[in-house]
C-alpha cells in the first residue's frame, strides 16, 4: 500500500513512480462515487490531471457502460454547501446583533422614562449650526 510520504518526492525521484492497477481503480471508483475530485487526487498524490483522466478512460465502469459523468460536479456542490452554511452563520450573527440593538433601544427607552431625560438623538428637531444659540434657547 502506498503512503502519502512516499509520494512527496523531488521531481527526479517522482519520474520513476509506479501506481498499481488496484490503486488506480480505487481512485477511479472514488471519483465515480463523487467521494473526491480529480483535482483533489492530483494535489494529494502529485499526479497530473492528464494521468488521472487516462486512469478514468482505462478503468471507469461508467465509461464502459456508455454513461457520461461530470467529473468535477462534487466540487461545485461542496462550494455551494459551504456558501449556504456561511449564509446561515451570517444570518444567525445578524439576528444576534438585531436582538442586541433591540435590547439597547428598550433600555434607553426605560432610562428616558425613569429619569425624565432625552438620551436618544431626535432627528426630527431643527439642527443647531454651531453658534450655540437656536430659536428655542432664545425664548
Amino acid at each position: 500500500m502506498a503512503t502519502l510520504t512516499r509520494f512527496k518526492q523531488t521531481t527526479l525521484e517522482r519520474q520513476n513512480r509506479y501506481f498499481s492497477e488496484e490503486f488506480k481503480k480505487q481512485k477511479v471508483r472514488e471519483i465515480e462515487k463523487n467521494l473526491c475530485s480529480v483535482a483533489e487526487i492530483s494535489n494529494e498524490y502529485e499526479v497530473t490531471r492528464a494521468a488521472i483522466y487516462k486512469w478514468i478512460y482505462k478503468y471507469s465502469v461508467m465509461r464502459k457502460k456508455g454513461i457520461k459523468q461530470v467529473i468535477e460536479s462534487e466540487s461545485d456542490t461542496k462550494k455551494i454547501k459551504a456558501l449556504k452554511e456561511q449564509v446561515k452563520e451570517l444570518e444567525r450573527a445578524l439576528g444576534r446583533k438585531q436582538l442586541m440593538v433591540d435590547f439597547q433601544s428598550k433600555v434607553i427607552d426605560l432610562a428616558e422614562e425613569e429619569y425624565q431625560i432625552d438620551i436618544k438623538k431626535k432627528f426630527g428637531d431643527k439642527p443647531c449650526y454651531g453658534s450655540g444659540t437656536n430659536e428655542e434657547s432664545t425664548k
